[in-house]
């Protein structure tokens, strides 16, 4: 069962969390949940999950981690740095990603992801400082 506010459900969720069928099951300001497919889209040439599919899915999940804290209004979360380390292959199924904030600042935040397979092993741990700026025109 999804767990997911009002107004994620508004937003066009468009590019590359849909071409790596990122999809998001859980959402507030404290916890974020997604799963992504190990399939042809997100593996590497030699058949295991491709390190950068890894961090486009932690990046996706501290960008709506972090936009559930701000105001949506008058702000936006950008992602301003990123570190993986990828610690198990993986070669099919399905990972899942879990976010928790370190740090929620005015200007910044800092998310702790982990990913994991289908058994809870972890496969990647990530850390993504994102920045937090005002909308323009």
């Amino acid at each position: 069962m999804s767990v997911l506010p009002d107004w994620y459900r508004a937003v066009d969720v468009a590019g590359l969390p849909v071409t790596l069928g990122i999809e998001i099951l859980e959402l507030s300001e404290t916890r974020v949940v997604a799963t992504m497919p190990v399939d042809a889209r997100t593996r590497q040439p030699f058949g295991i999950l491709h390190g950068g599919a890894s961090v486009a899915l932690a990046e996706t999940v501290a960008s709506f981690g972090a936009t559930a804290v701000i105001d949506r209004e008058r702000y936006v979360a950008v992602g301003q740095e990123i570190n993986a380390n990828h610690l198990r292959p993986k070669l099919d199924g399905v990972v899942r990603a879990t976010g928790v904030p370190v740090h929620v600042g005015k200007s910044s935040q800092v998310w702790s992801i982990e990913i994991r397979d289908e058994a809870g092993k972890l496969v990647c741990i990530s850390r993504c400082t994102m920045a937090v700026v005002e909308k323009r025109g």
